[in-house]
């Protein structure tokens, strides 16, 4: 029975997610196997449980957040290789926008796994090279000169991404925008619920939608 794109694309994503899991899993477990040393269940549980409790309801949250942007190849792709939210995300959205081809097709999911992999493969290729270079490039790096560059590399990136799709749905945006910067300057201890925070800026963005569009003001 052949198969259609989608149906093709789950069957041979499932089979890569397995195998990456097998493979993140066995590191630690070669390692344990080659030296003899096992961690002890007291010890292993509460790191478990402490990192548990903050990544799964974060992934649980961006599976449901981004795999509509990004589309089924892409995602598997994406939520191997990591880094969604400050690279993958914004890499197939752009794509996507640059060739104004539409999200939630298989054109724009094709567009999407291409462009993910592409960020992927440059992802890869700069971290060798910085393997290779960190040891002779550590002095220029930690100076004192280039840190203020470093602590705002992030912020510089969401700024220069985030002002495009402002800029295109002002109305719709300025709401979810002015309450996220409101929540992150007042309440404490926020900086670590940046991913928790994402889908609730989509709640916010979809209600604000619906009513500017009942009231005639977007289309």
């Amino acid at each position: 029975m052949k198969r259609t794109y989608q149906d093709q694309i789950h069957f041979e994503g499932r089979i890569w997610m397995l195998g990456a899991l097998l493979l993140f899993v066995s590191l630690p477990l070669s390692i344990s196997i080659f030296t003899g040393i096992w961690p002890s269940f007291s010890n292993f549980l509460p790191g478990f449980i402490a990192t548990a409790v903050i990544f799964w309801p974060v992934t649980t949250i961006e599976v449901f957040t981004f795999t509509p942007m990004l589309g089924s190849g892409s995602s598997y792709l994406a939520f191997v290789t990591g880094n969604l939210t400050s690279l993958k995300v914004p890499a197939a959205l752009n794509a996507q926008d640059a060739l104004n081809v539409e999200k939630g097709t298989d054109e724009g999911d094709v567009l999407a796994t291409i462009a993910v992999a592409s960020s992927s493969i440059a992802t890869t290729l700069i971290i060798i090279i910085g393997i290779v270079l960190i040891i002779p490039l550590a002095p220029i790096l930690e100076s004192d000169v280039l840190k203020p560059a470093f602590d705002n590399v992030i912020p510089a990136l969401f700024g220069a991404i985030g002002i495009v799709y402002i800029s295109k749905r002002f109305k719709v945006a300025i709401f979810p925008l002015i309450f996220m910067i409101l929540f992150f300057l007042f309440v404490p201890g926020s900086g670590g619920l940046v991913g928790i925070m994402v889908p609730v800026g989509v709640i916010i963005s979809l209600v604000v939608s619906r009513i500017l569009y009942k009231k005639g003001m977007i289309e």
